[in-house]
């Protein structure tokens, strides 16, 4: 069992965090690209913790023509510097929209995490099930739709992929805004397989809870048809850090509902940090064990809940 952590410890104000980093800095021995400060999470990750969500890039792979996000390369090496600093294990590569539907750095960098990660990749309605095998025998477990983005998917492929991939036992990821993931509350009522909705569904705020969304999200949590991840709490903040206070009453809310099916990620390289800029991962960590509440919820959402996800 895990030791309880009081809300007192993760108090995290702007004075706590630099003391934090001076007295960390030898521990966490390098700076992690793309990650603000050098302190270690308060919060000790048990074992095989699971980063549900991050991103690759490396140029030597070239982007779609379309892509509209060509971020700086972000090694296979310097996520590893991040694991190292957060004290997890298990890490899901989600293929960005930077790339399209080829998946090949997505399966590059598999190769060099090895039997601790697992991979999300994009397709279109063009793939073939000889392509679908073998994205699965490279340990690929679902598709991602980015409709946050133009690019290489369609509100109008979920459907007909989603059927595709369920005899694979995989299930779909979906990045939009929550108003568009309102506006299909029927679709993704009807599909054959698990949906996981990106960074707390998009809910906008200040409407947060009042937000239809929230109510669409919700009903599939309720079902067991859903999951949600616990990332990117940095995009739809209007209060923004050290507490981050309106996304953790949404986060509070889902765990709530169902701490069975709300899984924890970094979003590194954080591609799109909104306006407060380059987030430090050790608080975002620290800030979800908080929101968690108990050793209990905190196993599920950083451990048991991916592991059954994603299957490992």
């Amino acid at each position: 069992m895990l030791r309880t952590i009081g809300r007192r410890e993760f108090v995290i104000g702007a004075g706590v965090l630099a003391s934090t980093a001076v007295g960390h800095r030898s521990e966490a021995q390098e700076i992690v690209p793309y990650s603000d400060g050098v302190n270690r999470p308060k919060f000790k990750a048990p074992p095989n913790t699971c980063d549900t969500h991050f991103h690759i890039y490396d140029n030597r792979f070239p982007a779609a023509a379309n892509a509209s996000l060509i971020p700086p390369n972000a090694s296979v090496a310097d996520y590893e510097k991040l694991r190292a600093r957060l004290g997890f294990e298990r890490s899901v590569i989600i293929q960005p929209s930077t790339y399209g539907t080829d998946n090949s750095c997505l399966l590059s960098a598999l190769g060099e995490l090895g039997k601790k990660a697992r991979g999300i990749a994009v397709v279109d309605t063009s793939v073939t099930n000889e392509v679908l095998k073998k994205l699965n025998e490279s340990g690929v477990r679902g598709i991602r739709f980015n409709l946050g983005r133009a690019g290489a998917t369609t509100v109008e492929m979920i459907e007909p992929l989603s059927k595709r991939v369920a005899d694979l036992g995989w299930h779909i990821q979906v990045h939009m805004t929550g108003s568009d993931i309102a506006k299909n509350a029927d679709l993704f009522s009807r599909l054959p397989t698990t949906v996981v909705f990106d960074h707390l569904g998009r809910v906008p705020q200040p409407d947060g809870e009042k937000h239809p969304a929230f109510n669409v999200v919700r009903g599939l949590l309720e079902k067991g048809r859903a999951y949600v991840k616990l990332s990117s709490i940095y995009q739809d903040t209007k209060v923004g850090p050290p507490t981050y206070e309106d996304i953790g009453k949404l986060a509070i809310a889902y765990l709530k509902i169902a701490p069975d099916r709300v899984v924890w990620a970094s979003d590194w390289p954080h591609p799109s940090p909104g306006k407060f800029g380059q987030p430090n991962d050790a608080m975002l960590m620290d800030l979800a064990a908080e929101w968690a509440g108990n050793d209990d919820v905190r196993q599920k959402i950083f451990v048991e809940n991916a592991a059954k996800l994603y299957g490992f």
